[in-house]
């Protein structure tokens, strides 16, 4: 984890409420796609952690939706303005531990950090399948960019207006050895109980302090209790209670 001051190269919007914005700073902290970082705003007592994207040498990519009021305030935020963001936090995917041929599910602002995955997996020799979710077809996003990737892509809308009609798991039928997924807890709850090989599921937490030391975001797991900030986000399927 590093401390740093980060400026904001742009800030622009996907859809309706979501936002991509792209930060220049340091990224050596940043080791595993599924990490993400924790920006302090003005006027807010608490970080916002933000799942990263992709990131290179440069700078970070993240996506955000406006839910509350520092999504909100960082909507607002101007190119050229710099943010204090703590970077590089949780432990994100682990690629060793993916198969040869492995899904990346992501549903709604779970997708940014499956891009930056998939990008991973193609970077170790390894072929991932997308499984993209959304509610309808104008909330999709990055659609395009998974797919110029060169990955075989699957978007799925609940109404059916878009792509497959229904959930993630109503489209998994390719072949797969290994599935990475990150979304709401009914979605991967939904997905645990729908595939049959292991895999690794990022959830989402309340968190204070971003990086271990408050316990406020801690689990059960089937080998103890876990911070989803620090040992978290990412967790093996074989490891969840629900």
């Amino acid at each position: 984890m590093t401390q740093g001051i980060y400026r904001i190269e742009y800030n622009r919007r996907l859809t309706a409420d979501v936002w991509e914005m792209r930060l220049t700073g340091d990224t050596g902290a940043v080791t595993a796609p599924g990490q993400f970082i924790n920006i302090k705003l003005e006027g807010l007592f608490l970080r916002r952690p933000i799942s990263i994207c992709d990131w290179d040498g440069e700078g970070i990519t993240i996506i955000y939706k406006v839910v509350g009021r520092g999504t909100a305030a960082l909507s607002g935020a101007e190119p050229g303005q710099d943010l204090d963001v703590l970077c590089g936090l949780g432990n994100g995917f682990d690629v060793s531990k993916c198969g040869e041929r492995t899904v990346v599910i992501g549903g709604g602002v779970g997708v940014p950090p499956m891009y930056g995955l998939a990008k991973a997996l193609q970077k170790a020799g390894k072929t991932p399948i997308a499984v993209l979710g959304f509610n309808k077809k104008e909330e999709i996003f990055y659609e395009d960019q998974f797919r110029a990737l060169g990955i075989e892509t699957t978007v799925t809308t609940v109404d059916g207006s878009y792509g497959v009609k229904g959930f993630v798991t109503d489209a998994l039928r390719s072949s797969y050895d290994y599935f990475c997924a990150c979304g709401p807890l009914p979605m991967l709850k939904a997905v645990y109980n729908a595939t049959a090989t292991s895999g690794l599921l990022s959830f989402e937490e309340r968190m204070g302090c971003g990086f271990g030391a408050c316990m406020g975001c801690s689990c059960k797991t089937k080998y103890g209790n876990k911070r989803i900030c620090k040992d978290g986000p990412v967790l093996e399927k074989e490891e969840i209670i629900w």
